[in-house]
């Protein structure tokens, strides 16, 4: 905890420290040049591990923070950047040593006290606030709820809460550091480093992971929650996050997930994690997020008829395996993730009988795919998104996603294609993976070169013919009306 008096201090240090307004226009904000975010990310470095201390007070009153970054130089740096908004920025220390420093947009600009030479360690120490206060979920970062916070940081949202390399190519390793008032419970990603200590201050929860993660997957929950145990498959720790008058009524819902894992692992393999479980949150995000170990869901869809609620919790599980654990390379590769979760989803729903049955859903999203390309783009190949927290989040990369691969399964026979799912998952397992490096295996586990088949699938303006079904017609190219968009979007399951 950051007290008052320290506060001070720091603050007049910063004022010596920061980079003047002359200094701050030498450095640069610009990112890793991703083709849809293309300032996001931050040349020069590779992080290992961040260490990230929350002290929380109330939900709208910024919280005091401690961001700890270890990493390793990939050039010569004179200086360097982290993304980062929504916070005062009050010391920033490199390698033991103050270092200068500014913000410029959503960046960071750091400039230590000596070179970093390529290849030596990396060690970032920002003292800072975290603001949860602003455009909440609409935006990302910190959502408010009745009782406390949540996050929704994905895609581009991680920099408004902790400074970070917030792109989804550097992953790392997370330690979580929260300290509440007594009273009030905090969960993060991962399982419980030790437990909770209280002290007059308040009550310090600490929470490591087990696995790298992206940014856009961090997940701290704060709140007057119940934390609901149980054993998944293997003897699996299972950690659900409900308020503390919904643990009766969510019961039949908690019930299911050890199931629902081992419903997955039967298509796919081993859950690639140290732990899984829900998070509920009583508030109108508008979305559910697979943030790793700990999938937020809108209290009032967990509450829904089991139809609806249960493919969704499947949908967000399997992200555990394609999104989570292999994460794409650039967001142009987010077909990857959200049309495996698609087709899982798909899946489920037909096989427990919770609606359609597979080839009724995949005709329905084949109607509407020609109108998805024309408006986002096709799904390797989205268009530039507006801004916005579901700008990338399009019926493109969900059901375009889904037909991508059930078209594949059709061309290469789902012998051939469950191998190929099992390998993917195994052979990129905690790493980042390109819609190219899905060509190469597909091709290889076929036997034969599929890039013919697949890019018009991937990359082609207009929905290819579906093999084995010559009957199926794609629909019109005419662009959906806004509010039909946006009803079909809620309906694959935004975010």
């Amino acid at each position: 905890m950051i007290g008052s008096s320290a506060r001070r201090a720091l603050a007049a240090s910063a004022a010596v420290l920061t980079l003047s307004a002359a200094q701050l226009r030498g450095g640069s904000p610009a990112g890793l040049g991703d083709r849809l975010y293309p300032t996001l990310g931050n040349p020069g470095y590779r992080v290992a591990a961040y260490d990230i201390s929350l002290d929380y007070h109330t939900n709208n009153r910024p919280l005091d923070a401690v961001t700890r970054i270890d990493g390793r130089a990939t050039a010569d740096l004179d200086s360097f950047g982290l993304d980062f908004s929504h916070g005062i920025v009050r010391s920033v220390e490199v390698n033991g040593q103050a270092a200068r420093f500014g913000t410029r947009a959503e960046k960071l600009l750091i400039s230590p006290a000596h070179r970093i030479a390529r290849g030596s360690a990396l060690r970032i120490v920002v003292t800072h606030t975290s603001d949860p206060n602003g455009e909440g979920a609409a935006e990302g970062g910190w959502i408010r709820t009745p009782d406390g916070l949540a996050m929704a940081d994905q895609a581009d949202a991680a920099h408004r809460v902790f400074p970070c390399n917030d792109h989804p190519s550097d992953k790392a390793r997370f330690t979580f550091r929260i300290t509440t008032p007594t009273g009030v419970s905090a969960v993060a990603n991962g399982l419980p480093l030790a437990a909770p200590r209280t002290t007059p201050q308040g009550t310090t929860w600490t929470y490591r992971t087990a696995h790298p993660m992206a940014t856009e997957l961090a997940q701290v929950s704060i709140g007057n929650s119940a934390v609901v145990r149980g054993t998944g498959p293997e003897g699996l720790p299972l950690r659900d996050v409900v308020g503390v008058d919904d643990r009766k009524r969510l019961a039949g819902r908690l019930a299911m997930i050890p199931g629902q894992i081992a419903w997955m692992e039967q298509q796919v393999g081993p859950y690639p994690f140290e732990t899984y479980g829900i998070l509920s949150v009583n508030t109108d995000t508008g979305f559910e997020l697979e943030t790793q170990t700990l999938s937020l869901f809108e209290r009032r869809l967990l509450l829904a008829r089991t139809a609806l609620a249960a493919p969704y919790m499947v949908h967000e599980l399997s992200h555990q395996w394609f999104g989570d654990s292999v994460t794409p390379a650039t967001w142009s590769d987010l077909w990857l993730n959200e049309g495996h979760a698609t087709w899982y989803e798909w899946r489920y729903r037909a096989e427990k009988k919770y609606g359609p049955s597979l080839d009724a859903q995949v005709r329905a999203a084949y109607a509407a795919d020609n109108a998805a390309r024309s408006a986002d783009g096709p799904p390797a190949r989205p268009f530039t998104p507006a801004p916005g927290k579901l700008g990338i989040f399009r019926n493109n990369v969900y059901g375009g996603g889904g037909l991508v691969l059930y078209a594949l399964r059709e061309e290469i026979g789902d012998r051939a294609f469950r191998r190929l799912e099992r390998a993917w998952v195994a052979r990129h397992r905690d790493g980042n993976a390109s819609t190219a490096d899905f060509i190469a295996l597909a091709s290889q586990t076929a036997g034969r070169d599929l890039s013919g088949f697949l890019r018009p699938w991937l990359y082609g303006a207009t929905t290819p013919p579906m093999p084995g079904h010559s009957d199926w017609r794609p629909g019109p190219l005419a662009l959906p009306s806004t509010k039909a968009a946006r009803q079909l979007h809620r309906t694959l399951k935004p975010a």
